[in-house]
């Protein structure tokens, strides 16, 4: 009986962790944690997981061809090759009528790792600028807001910092885990901890301040931190006056919110306001890690920007302790320059669904950055955590569903269950619907697959080789090895790209005939291949350069923190960040309903069929305060409709403690797996988050076209458990 152990980056959720993977006769049989004691902490019970996950009964391990009507969930067996040439045809059909931007793909590079950018290569060599993916809702939107202001997307230096500050971010023993153990590692140390959560999170728990702010005021709390540290003088002077433009324009922004405005806004006592402001802004290096709430909200970019602006002013920029600023590796080739944005023309560009009305993360402010980010950084496209190229899906899903502005109607979607993955569930229905062309490059029969024409079964982990680089994000470098073979007619999704671009007459353009090829051209700017690499380690970490600014300036227009950003007044926007109020509760309609919580057991809409998993989490909860409970007439564990003037779910109802009183939470990403067969689409409009929420114009940030999903109206009414469910049960 052979047995092997080999190194492995997890990706069943976003954080990559590094574990070690052990396999007997072919078969992966266990995860473990690292060898190495300073990661060896990093492990949670969706990683332990791995084994069910990836030999699961119910994994697509053979190409499938609709044969009923889309969505009815009938397929025949088809080769890879028959597929991918069917594929190649009626897509080139498409181009050839419509255009090339008539392509729109869907993707998620944190579960299909080795993409390599090879899917934007392909769409730019073809002409279609319409990729989406759901980092414009989680991080990747982040990245592309940041570089407004100074030109790159920080890290916490959790190792040196001494002040943490949470907004709404709640890493967990298994959820992100290893912030989680950086932030315990810096508590130990003596750091403080600051959040900013309606809920008594986890984190909250054993915060040093913790400011129940109510639920999408994110903004206007950051607003008013920065009228106490301008009102005491506790910003850096000479840093604002060395390397700050439009200190004094901001200033007069920041004196519209005075603490007692604030307090209102907020719901959070003046004094605690100040306390934190103060706290922050004097510590001896302090850092705002990034947060999905900051992402997903009506002032989305405003308060991205306000984080990115109290970094800069208060001298933790770029700094020991502070938030980092990091480039590209110098030794590995990164996807910006493997995605060839290059190749794709001004007219292509410019046709990109959100390029006109939504702008900050699309093609338009990609080539406004262009001169200053290769002047700084060394290349001109810098596309970190793959945001900052990106389609805005509220478009593009208007357009597949509508034609308008031009039609699209050929979908791919990769290793992302687009269907719950964005807002307005009902819309990307009906957009689905409409498609001429639907490939689904996946391990399981989600809701989304069973819309598609085509099904490929995709690779996973423990199947292929790479160098995990976290998109630019850092500049730290992971080793992933293959431990056993795919099945036989899986694909990665780089071979997917590349035989398609082969059956398009690109070829030339994917020379590589493996991955382990890519990773070869990647890594061929040390002088190394990827054995070579291997046999080095399991990481490498540059050593870190602080005030990097001070050789090159900052990748902006101006060359310095555009605190007044240029950038959003060219485009017609408000220049200074501002608070904008979400849709307000009513007598019908009393509660604020913040969407896009993760449970521990499960990734995104990922899971719910793997047994060892489900049995943690068996139904989603809505949490609701005691009180409100109470007062409603409702109970611990009742079945509940919750209700928005957009949609409804069913869920159980979970009576906590911590939660903000007028507050509920709800679960991102519930499907039932187990319902295939009995409920259309396997119960995907029952309890997914994604029906609640609107994406129409008044709904969304100005800046982003994000919608607000951090705090909008909605009621509860009990019911009976449903019938499906019952059932399933």
């Amino acid at each position: 009986m052979s047995k092997e152990t080999r190194y492995s980056v997890c990706t069943v959720c976003d954080i990559g962790c590094q574990l070690r993977t052990e396999a007997k006769d072919g078969k992966v049989t266990r995860v473990i944690a690292h060898d190495n004691p300073m990661l060896a902490k990093n492990i949670c019970f969706k990683g332990v997981a791995v084994p069910q996950i990836h030999n699961h009964k119910e994994r697509i391990k053979v190409p499938l061809k609709r044969v009923g009507e889309r969505g009815e969930d009938k397929w025949e067996e088809i080769s890879y090759e028959q597929a991918m040439d069917e594929i190649a045809e009626k897509l080139k059909v498409l181009v050839d009528e419509h255009g090339p931007e008539t392509l729109a793909v869907s993707t998620s590079g944190w579960n299909t790792q080795t993409t390599h950018s090879t899917d934007r290569r392909f769409m730019n060599l073809l002409g279609s600028p319409n990729w989406i993916s759901g980092v414009s809702l989680c991080a990747g939107n982040t990245a592309a807001v940041n570089r407004l202001t100074y030109g790159w997307y920080p890290m916490a230096d959790y190792g040196n910092t001494n002040c943490i500050v949470l907004f709404g971010h709640n890493p967990r023993k298994h959820s992100w885990t290893p912030i989680f153990n950086a932030i315990n590692a810096a508590k130990d140390r003596g750091a403080k901890v600051i959040v900013l959560d309606p809920r008594i999170s986890d984190q909250a728990e054993t915060a040093d301040l913790h400011l129940r702010l109510k639920a999408g005021t994110d903004a206007a709390m950051c607003l008013g931190w920065l009228k106490v540290i301008f009102d005491e003088e506790l910003y850096d002077k000479e840093f604002v006056s060395d390397w700050c433009v439009g200190f004094e324009e901001l200033r007069q922004r920041v004196d519209e919110y005075p603490l007692e405005r604030v307090e209102k806004i907020t719901g959070v006592d003046k004094a605690l306001i100040a306390e934190a402001a103060r706290m922050y802004a004097t510590a001896d290096g302090a850092s705002i890690p990034w947060t999905p709430i900051t992402d997903q909200q009506i002032s989305s970019t405003s308060a991205i920007r306000l984080h990115s602006i109290l970094r800069a002013v208060t001298g933790n920029l770029d700094v020991v302790g502070g938030d980092t600023l990091g480039g590209f590796n110098p030794s590995y080739i990164p996807e910006s320059e493997l995605g060839l944005h290059e190749v794709l023309s001004p007219e292509q560009k410019a046709k990109q669904m959100g390029y006109d009305d939504h702008p900050v993360y699309t093609y338009r402010v990609a080539e406004m950055l262009k001169e200053p980010t290769e002047k700084v950084w060394g290349f001109p496209y810098a596309d970190i955590v793959m945001g900052c190229h990106m389609a805005n899906p509220t478009n593009v899903f208007r357009a597949m569903k509508t034609e308008q502005p031009y039609p699209i109607k050929a979908f791919i979607v990769l290793g992302n269950n687009a269907l719950l993955s964005y807002p307005n569930q009902h819309q990307i229905l009906e957009a689905m619907m409409n498609q001429e062309l639907i490939v689904a490059h996946e391990l399981f029969m989600t809701p989304t697959a069973m819309l598609a024409d085509y099904i490929l079964p995709g690779d996973v982990f423990t199947e292929r080789n790479h160098v995990a680089d976290s998109w630019s994000w850092t500049t730290r470098l992971t080793l992933s090895q293959k431990v056993v073979e795919p099945p036989e007619q899986a694909s990665s999704t780089y071979q997917f790209w590349h035989d398609l671009a082969v059956r398009f007459g690109f070829g030339n353009e994917f020379p590589w005939q493996s991955i382990e090829e890519v990773l070869d051209h990647r890594l061929a700017r040390s002088g190394r291949t990827f054995r070579e690499f291997e046999e080095q380690g399991f990481m490498e970490m540059p050593i870190p350069e602080y005030r990097k600014y001070r050789k090159t300036g900052f990748a902006t227009p101006s060359g310095k923190v555009e605190l007044y950003s240029s950038i959003l007044e060219e485009l017609g926007f408000d220049p200074l960040p501002y608070y904008r109020e979400g849709p307000a509760t009513s007598p019908e309609y009393p509660y604020m309903v913040f969407t896009g919580v993760r449970e521990d057991p499960f990734f995104q809409t990922g899971q719910r069929n793997v047994k060892e998993l489900r049995d943690r989490c068996p139904a989603p909860s809505v949490f609701i305060h005691p009180e409100d409970a109470t007062r409603d007439g409702l109970n611990d564990g009742d079945w509940i409709s919750l209700e928005t003037p957009h949609g409804k779910v069913s869920a159980q109802l979970s009576v906590q403690s911590s939660m903000k009183q007028g507050h509920l939470r709800v679960p991102h990403g519930w499907w039932y797996p187990e319902m295939r067969g009995q409920e259309s689409l396997a119960g995907a409009f029952l309890s997914s988050d994604a029906v609640l929420c609107s994406d129409d114009d008044e709904f969304l940030d100005y800046e982003q076209g994000i919608p607000h999903f951090k705090g909008f109206p909605g009621k509860v009414v009990k019911t009976e458990k449903p019938e499906h469910l019952q059932a399933a049960s």
